[in-house]
């Protein structure tokens, strides 16, 4: 059987649904997912941007190469309603899941649920495999996608105080993110590998205290915006803390 899987999101919510997307893989497994996403969907026989797939000319543009890439699957599963009324009119057998869970489940248990009404049997923890290597310093990335999500820059460096008399730490950034003297890894992959070394992470609610997490390093992640039940990342994790510290 000939698989796609097109989940769209952020770097948070695609490793969440990772278990429930490697429990849907067929004989062939393909991912449409977002670009920065694309380098963690190893288990797939191939990953593609959502850019690159065309998905989005679906009804509004010239789009017979989509369509036909689209036929040569047996199945079709997706968590976006992008195409979907031109997918649903393909013969190819297709479901559609809602992409955010209800409130008080916790997002990993939502997309396992999904892959289970499949059949699927999904890992309760996401897992990202990476070449073992010695744990030898602390990661604090004091960074999250909005504003309302991060905690305090002075909370950072208070963890950073009391871990720099135990061992090195490494303060990480995207490449968006105005912080001097950090550690920048654009490939995700190649950051998770890096994270794999650290003993310790400190972090917000963000999509990378769940690669973290996804890789056995201990988190510790500060939640303001959002619910700690929810969205807390699952793995090696000291604390999620839910909090409603003065905000940076």
């Amino acid at each position: 059987m000939r698989r796609l899987l097109i989940r769209p999101g952020a770097i948070g919510d695609f490793i969440v649904s990772l278990p429930a997307m490697e429990a849907l893989r067929g004989d062939y497994t393909e991912v449409w997912c977002a670009e920065q996403n694309v380098p963690l969907a190893r288990f797939a026989d191939r990953a593609i941007s959502l850019g690159a797939s065309g998905l989005n000319r679906l009804g509004l543009l010239p789009a017979n190469d989509v369509i036909a890439r689209l036929r040569g699957f047996d199945s079709i599963i997706s968590w976006s309603i992008t195409g979907k009324e031109e997918i649903l009119a393909l013969d190819v057998t297709s479901t559609f899941f809602p992409a955010l869970p209800p409130k008080g489940v916790h997002a990993v248990r939502f997309y396992n649920d999904q892959a289970r009404f499949l059949g699927g049997a999904p890992l309760w923890t996401p897992s990202i495999p990476c070449p073992a290597i010695p744990r030898t310093c602390a990661a604090i990335h004091p960074f999250a996608s909005s504003p309302a999500k991060r905690a305090p820059i002075e909370f950072f460096r208070q963890c950073a105080a009391r871990l720099a008399d135990q061992m090195p730490v490494h303060w990480l950034a995207g490449p968006e993110e105005a912080l001097p003297d950090t550690v920048r890894i654009s490939d995700l992959y190649e950051l998770a590998c890096w994270l794999a070394g650290a003993r310790v992470y400190v972090g917000n609610d963000s999509g990378i205290s769940h690669l973290a997490a996804a890789v056995g390093t201990p988190v510790l992640a500060i939640f303001q915006a959002t619910k700690v039940r929810e969205w807390s990342p699952r793995g090696s994790v000291i604390e999620s803390h839910q909090c409603a510290l003065p905000r940076s």
